[in-house]
């Protein structure tokens, strides 16, 4: 693995790798149901971490890739559609293999399954369901694309003529700045704000019982899409205003919190399914946006602890990773364990029959609850070291832009 030059380590976002290493273990817990990250459940993980890994993505989006849109569909082929589609084709050897050894989990394996399936749900083989967000986010990085290339044709002559208008600037060249960035700032207004109108409306459908069968594949990308544009938002339009000091930062955010909590019908939702929105369509991005910003603040605190540690940098480079293949990892410890309780007196209460047919059961030793922190460690542990291994016998040539961005 190419170990990155002084210059490019300072140039490396450690903040949001951290985030980004933050959200990918509240996806490992909150895949075994462990509140270990939550806050006292002040901050629900499916009130917010699957639209967090939008938000990260979204920040690093550069006005650039649009003078260059071919390379930049290229690119994000190679980095998040080719490889998902080759682990995709792994787990259904892996499921199709497992049940002719008597488990009943995942389709076959064909064209649906391969390259259709991926689209409209992600959990064809089951043994990879986590990795369901990778196409969606793929879909979402072109329909952003798309839009600003259309919006800017459309929007950039009036609103420069609107951001011009408020300008009272004697150097020609100074005005002609200001009125490029007011302009930038103002489309970045319309695009969120036409996002957000949108996703409201699928959340007010969802609670109609509209969004069901195929239509859930639209509806999930539309209702992330705005959590995309609020990475944008964010850099271009907040970020540096965000001086506000901790102790009122945090009362305010956990305030919020405390108050939902106390209106509100649960603050959980399903992303992938479009369900158990409880509380209108306003509220979900509420909490979105609480939860995104309690833990953008608690990243802001923990890099200069975490300084350039390796293995944080490690972790939130290689989220595609630990999300691809952490739902694996807890089989390979049920497996262990019914081999454990087949061949000894031992885990005698381990269920065979879950096990063989329920992705999500978690087989908990003697009871006790904290020993899901072994599958987590597990989850996040093992993928990333098997990768490191490969990187080591397949050392491949350093892509500079990931020693900026945390994630796939």
């Amino acid at each position: 693995m190419t170990v990155p030059s002084k210059t490019q380590k300072q140039t490396y976002n450690m903040t949001f790798c951290i985030l980004s290493g933050l959200a990918i273990i509240m996806v490992v817990a909150g895949h075994l149901g462990y509140d270990v990250m939550t806050a006292g459940g002040l901050f629900p993980y499916y009130s917010f971490h699957v639209p967090l890994f939008m938000f990260i993505s979204g920040y690093f989006y550069k006005d650039a890739e649009e003078g260059h849109p071919l390379a930049y569909v290229k690119k994000k082929c190679a980095r998040l559609l080719v490889p998902y589609l080759v682990w995709n084709l792994f787990y259904g050897l892996i499921a199709l293999f497992l049940r002719n050894c008597g488990f009943s989990m995942g389709e076959g394996i064909g064209f649906r399954t391969l390259f259709l399936m991926p689209f409209l749900h992600g959990y064809q083989f089951i043994y990879n369901y986590a990795a369901w967000f990778v196409p969606v986010l793929f879909v979402i990085e072109m329909m952003n694309l798309l839009m600003r290339l259309i919006a800017k044709r459309l929007f950039t002559k009036p609103l420069k003529k609107l951001a011009g208008s408020r300008i009272d600037q004697p150097d020609p060249d100074k005005a002609a700045e200001t009125g490029t960035a007011d302009t930038d700032r103002l489309l970045e207004w319309l695009y969120l704000t036409a996002s957000l109108l949108v996703g409201m409306a699928v959340v007010h459908l969802a609670i109609g019982g509209h969004v069901w069968g195929n239509y859930k594949a639209p509806g999930r990308i539309l209702f992330l899409y705005p959590c995309f544009q609020m990475g944008q938002f964010y850099r271009k339009n907040l970020e540096k205003h965000d001086t506000l000091g901790n102790l009122p930062y945090f009362a305010i955010l956990i305030g919020i919190q405390t108050l939902l909590h106390l209106c509100c019908n649960g603050l959980a939702f399903s992303s992938v399914w479009c369900t158990g929105f409880a509380n209108g369509p306003v509220i979900p991005y509420v909490t979105i946006v609480s939860g995104i910003a309690f833990w953008l603040r608690v990243a802001r605190l923990l890099t200069p602890i975490a300084g350039n540690n390796r293995a944080v940098r490690y972790l939130g480079r290689n989220t595609f990773t630990v999300m691809m293949h952490h739902v694996m990892m807890f089989m390979l410890i049920k497996m262990i364990l019914a081999g454990i309780a087949a061949h000894t007196g031992f885990c005698a209460d381990f269920d065979l029959e879950q096990y063989r047919t329920n992705i999500d059961y978690i087989y908990l030793v003697r009871g006790v609850e904290h020993f899901k922190m072994v599958y987590l460690a597990a989850g996040i542990a093992i993928p990333l070291l098997l990768r490191y291994a490969l990187e080591q016998w397949m050392p491949a040539k350093a892509d500079r832009e990931d020693l900026r961005r945390p994630i796939a």
